[in-house]
């Protein structure tokens, strides 16, 4: 019970401190009109969303007990903390690491985003020959009992690079008017997404695809170019389902369309997402509940990617609805945040971020509930997993940067 106590304990400290620490670091590294502009409810709502996360990986990781009566203590101590500590250990990290970005001009970046980038795509090809296999795929580079997954990080190399193309064309007074001014986008984004399918990881691939989409869109792309390469898609659906998709993933799309057709079987894992979800009701079974389905292991990956199941299975609809509404705050915050960017390449910069965050948002919860096929995409902030958090951090780091840089400071 002291050891439970005492991260619940930790973690609120953490809020208040870095919320303190920050306002008194940033007077002392920063101008004082940067601080002014720092976003703190982005901060925050980070940290809420964090808390959620650990409530969720508490529960899921608890272990199972017999008997039907239990004392307080024996429940609480069922609780397995390793990976709740890990997950607030990457978060630690993470924070760090936002500090550090917000703390470099964003335009630096730009100048070293080819650097950046051919250092992911090195990193890519490293796991395509040497890299650690695991759930059918070989995504992961191994540093002993840690692994890092460079795809995530590919994310944020692939936003930095599309944000400066884009903003010099519109810059430049140039649009994405014809065929040929989406050649020097796709150059960027083929080789990782080529890299990236051949693992095979097709949701990270469907991650890049929204980012590109979402940028080109805010930029203003004729609609008649959009619309025919969405028609060249959809031909080349037939091409992806005979020739790239393997077995496993052909089956999660015809489950994700009837998920009754093999219910013991691919179905399996969503019916069992969904009737955990619903098992919850309105106000959930309780944070300290024995034997729940995701604590007897009838949800799968249950502190990664159905890390949503489970929390609202915990925490009933009440719960649910409280993390999108958090969501939904987050993502409108962040747009705002692009809105009032002084320059093309911050704006464009904040609007990969929440293209990357709506996508995942969108088809994590979205598989849980049955909505979407399943994939392997986290849930941000909330799935347990070092590099997803690392990236959200970063990420994140860039939307706070653009923020506090908004308007022109003459030293």
């Amino acid at each position: 019970m002291r050891n439970l106590f005492f991260y619940i304990c930790l973690y609120v400290i953490m809020l208040t401190m870095v919320i303190l620490k920050a306002c008194k670091w940033g007077t002392q590294m920063f101008d004082k009109r940067l601080i002014k502009n720092f976003d703190f409810p982005i901060l925050i709502l980070i940290f809420l969303l964090v808390g959620f996360g650990l409530i969720g990986i508490g529960v899921a990781m608890k272990e199972p007990v017999e008997g039907d009566e239990q004392q307080l203590f024996d429940i609480i101590g069922n609780f397995n903390l390793y990976h709740v500590k890990l997950h607030l250990l990457w978060f630690g990290i993470g924070l760090i690491a936002m500090l550090v970005v917000i703390s470099i001009d964003y335009h630096l970046f730009a100048e070293m985003s080819p650097y950046i980038y051919w250092t992911v795509v090195a990193m890519l090809l490293y796991v395509s020959f040497r890299g650690h296999i695991a759930g059918n795929a070989r995504s992961w580079i191994s540093f002993g009992s840690f692994y890092v997954q460079p795809s995530e990080f590919a994310k944020i190399a692939i936003i930095i690079s599309l944000a400066k193309v884009i903003a010099k064309k519109k810059d430049e007074g140039e649009g994405l008017n014809r065929l040929r001014d989406f050649f020097p986008l796709l150059a960027r984004l083929v080789i990782p997404l080529a890299l990236i399918i051949d693992q095979p990881d097709f949701g990270t691939a469907m991650v890049f695809i929204a980012i590109l989409f979402g940028m080109v869109f805010v930029a203003g792309i004729n609609y008649k170019l959009l619309l025919g390469i969405i028609g060249a898609g959809v031909a080349a659906v037939p091409l992806m389902w005979y020739g790239l998709l393997s077995d496993v993933q052909k089956n999660r799309i015809l489950v994700f369309l009837n998920p009754g057709m093999d219910p013991l079987g691919a179905g399996y894992h969503v019916i069992q997402s969904i009737i955990a979800i619903g098992s919850g009701r309105i106000y959930g079974k309780g944070i300290l509940t024995d034997n729940t389905l995701s604590q007897l292991n009838f949800v799968p990956a249950k502190n990664t990617d159905f890390i949503f199941s489970v929390t609202v299975e915990a925490l009933g609809f009440i719960g649910g609805a409280t993390i999108i509404f958090l969501y939904l705050c987050l993502v409108l915050r962040t747009i705002y945040l692009a809105t009032r960017a002084k320059d093309s390449f911050g704006s464009f910069l904040v609007i990969g971020v929440v293209s990357m965050m709506v996508f995942h948002i969108f088809e994590n919860i979205g598989m849980t509930m049955g909505l979407m096929p399943v994939t392997g995409i986290p849930l941000p902030f909330m799935s347990y997993g070092g590099s997803s958090m690392l990236t959200n951090m970063i990420a994140y780091g860039l939307v706070l940067n653009v923020g506090m840089r908004r308007q022109k400071i003459n030293f």
